[in-house]
């Protein structure tokens, strides 16, 4: 009996994937809610990146930029040649570590210690109660400090004169700047900080806690061994992103701080371009000092990515 040969037929060629219109149309909700964000980031962040060429002219004004003259990396060297700049570079670079050392600990245990409270409405009574600082502006925030601290009849000034302290000048006192400015940057942005890391807390697995009770873990075990490891990717993440800030402090807060008293501790890159470039009106200068801030920044922004990808962290790319 002659064997029939069975032919195979061949296998369905996989359909290629959607075409990027097809994708929009498919995605066209969420691409209109990303819409927004996208376009804010090319107006006022990539748009004003041609503005940095003047960091290398002598722009003047009338000119523009097409007819002022070009002139290198002159800026720059009068930038680093100063010693008026190195000093500014410490100050903006001391302020950086107090909020890293101070400030950025504080929504994490804040955050943990909402968590740990039981009684639901008190716990949303004390979350609304420390985001209402982050809604009022800096003016507001130094003003009501300035009436607490003044020594013409400041609150904290009469209490140290009750208990029999002599009274203090905070406000033009050159060694209260860094503690009064960490802790208003403490008051104002410690509850809003919370939000995401209480959303990751939101995000661990309950039967991780119930696991470690059975096992006769207290609550400070549950914390150390449950809560922060599981929220420790989020925060290395907000570190990375808060390194890349290291020259970009609030030129709000520190400019209403700063006096002729405390200048030399107070003046930090943000106020110094704002004194050169819009009031001396060196607008190349300062652009080369803003030109400087971003570059240290992203530079930062690898540095501590590539750190956090060693030791077994994604980090933010």
């Amino acid at each position: 009996m002659n064997s029939s040969v069975v032919q195979s037929k061949p296998l369905p060629v996989p359909k290629s994937s959607s075409s990027l219109a097809k994708r929009l149309v498919r995605n066209r909700y969420m691409y209109l809610m990303i819409l927004p964000g996208l376009i804010y980031f090319i107006i006022f962040k990539y748009f004003p990146m041609y503005g940095l060429l003047i960091a290398f002219q002598d722009y003047l004004p009338y000119k523009g930029m097409a007819g002022s003259e070009w002139v290198g990396l002159k800026h720059f060297n009068k930038l680093f040649g100063e010693p008026e700049f190195w000093n500014i570079f410490k100050n903006t670079f001391v302020l950086f570590l107090y909020n890293i050392v101070f400030y950025f600990p504080v929504p994490i245990v804040l955050a943990v210690m909402l968590n740990e409270v039981a009684n639901v409405f008190f716990k949303r009574l004390v979350q609304s109660i420390v985001y209402v600082p982050h809604f009022l502006s800096w003016v507001i925030i130094v003003s009501i400090a300035y009436v607490m601290l003044t020594m013409d009849g400041g609150i904290i000034n009469q209490l140290m004169l009750y208990f029999g302290f002599p009274k203090v000048n905070f406000l033009l006192n050159e060694n209260w700047f860094h503690p009064m400015y960490i802790v208003q940057v403490i008051w104002r942005e410690a509850g809003w900080g919370t939000i995401v890391y209480l959303a990751a807390i939101a995000a661990i697995d309950p039967q991780l806690y119930e696991a470690a009770r059975m096992d006769g873990a207290g609550r400070f075990r549950q914390i150390w061994h449950i809560t922060l490891p599981s929220i420790r990717s989020v925060i290395v993440v907000l570190l990375i992103l808060r390194i890349g800030n290291v020259l970009d402090l609030s030129f709000e807060h520190v400019y209403l701080l700063l006096n002729s008293m405390n200048r030399s501790v107070a003046e930090i890159l943000d106020t110094y371009v704002y004194t050169v470039g819009l009031k001396q009106g060196q607008f190349s200068f300062s652009t080369a000092v803003g030109f400087f801030k971003s570059f240290v920044g992203l530079f930062l922004v690898v540095l501590s990515n590539k750190l956090a990808k060693k030791i077994g962290e994604e980090g933010i790319y």
